[in-house]
């Protein structure tokens, strides 16, 4: 009989997650939606802080290992759209570090003594508002962002929010193309596009979302939302949270030759899934940030997970920069309606526990 691997538990597509996680959080903290970068040798992670409503930074030199966190980016109350910031992408380009974010409302007073209280009452209600705000940086550690929103939600879909964004720089066509969630204030329903020469104008090419929940497939039924996307060789890949209802998530993986259209999703979706139960990433797994090392030859990919009211920060690895699109294999859906483990601990049915 096979020895039972608990880093493989939750995994699929040859994934596997880090023996020694979760890598960074506390029990009873709230950090989630990374985004990281490798500095003067160094891994410089960008993530969002529940407790303080803020950005934060944290180094390591091996990814793992990870320094005590700084504030970098703080609620503004007085703009009137930044009562909690978070969600970071950061690109380095011309000397510069370019920050865009979300900066969310809840419709009532936010207290670093009752986020939870304040979180599940704006969720219960979708009563929210969230935009994309822009801050730049000559260190990336301190920061000078503009008093309006870069992108405000304008499109029907979009409803009251727009967060999540997922920034890249093409300098063959010398412009930005972003990615982000728009739809509900506590989780997003779809991905938009748009695209701007300087990252404070943006038009978007579309009016539609660029890419939406598949219905067919249970592990994401109901919303998708939390790209990141790389643009590794000829394929732009999609890594983005499947949700099979609000309290269910999971990641999966797409790819587009051209960042738009025609989105063929990963034979082995879901790639990662709640892991064993009373685990720390037990109920759901969100926000995944991978990259690929060619030295290496292997991709890595930070991720949030949840248990209960905390979420801390894991890892998982792929060797191989061939991430297994054009593999055969038995039918996912298949697999995932006779072997529920493959997707999900008996705990994710939690009967109102609530992510925050």
């Amino acid at each position: 009989m096979a020895k039972f691997d608990p880093t493989l538990v939750g995994c699929r597509g040859d994934w596997k997650k880090y023996a020694e996680n979760p890598v960074f959080g506390e029990h009873d903290d709230f950090r989630f939606d990374v985004h990281v970068l490798t500095v003067d040798g160094l891994f410089r992670m960008y993530f969002s802080w529940r407790k303080h409503y803020s950005i934060a930074v944290t180094e390591s030199p091996d990814g793992v290992h990870w320094s005590e966190p700084k504030l970098v980016l703080e609620p503004r109350p007085e703009t009137g759209w930044e009562d909690d910031v978070n969600r970071p992408t950061v690109v380095h380009k011309d000397g510069l570090y370019h920050m865009w974010y979300s900066g969310q409302t809840a419709g009532r007073e936010f207290s670093s003594a009752e986020w939870t209280q304040v979180y599940v009452e704006a969720a219960s209600n979708d009563k929210g508002t969230s935009d994309i705000g822009y801050a730049v940086s000559r260190d990336g550690l301190t920061w000078e962002r503009r008093d309006e929103p870069v992108l405000r939600p304008t499109q029907g879909w979009e409803q009251s929010s727009l967060m999540c964004p997922s920034v890249l720089w093409d300098e063959s066509e010398g412009r930005y193309t972003m990615w982000y969630s728009g739809g509900g204030w506590f989780e997003p329903d779809a991905l938009g596009i748009a695209t701007s020469k300087d990252g404070v104008t943006w038009e978007r090419p579309l009016e539609t979302p660029v890419f939406t929940a598949e219905p067919k497939n249970i592990w994401e039924r109901e919303r998708v939302a939390g790209a990141h996307v790389v643009h590794h060789e000829e394929w732009y890949y999609l890594f983005y949270i499947g949700y099979e209802d609000m309290f269910k998530a999971r990641i999966c993986i797409a790819r587009s030759r051209d960042g738009f259209s025609s989105w063929e999703r990963h034979p082995q979706n879901p790639i990662l899934s709640a892991g064993v139960p009373g685990g720390w990433d037990s109920e759901s797994i969100y926000k995944p940030f991978a990259m690929y090392d060619e030295v290496d030859d292997r991709w890595t990919m930070w991720f949030n997970a949840r248990t209960g009211t905390t979420e801390q920060i894991g890892v998982a690895y792929h060797d191989g920069a061939d991430l297994g699109f054009d593999s055969s294999s038995a039918s996912p859906s298949r697999e995932l309606a006779e072997r529920p483990d493959l997707c999900r601990s008996p705990t994710c049915d939690r009967h109102g526990t609530t992510r925050l």
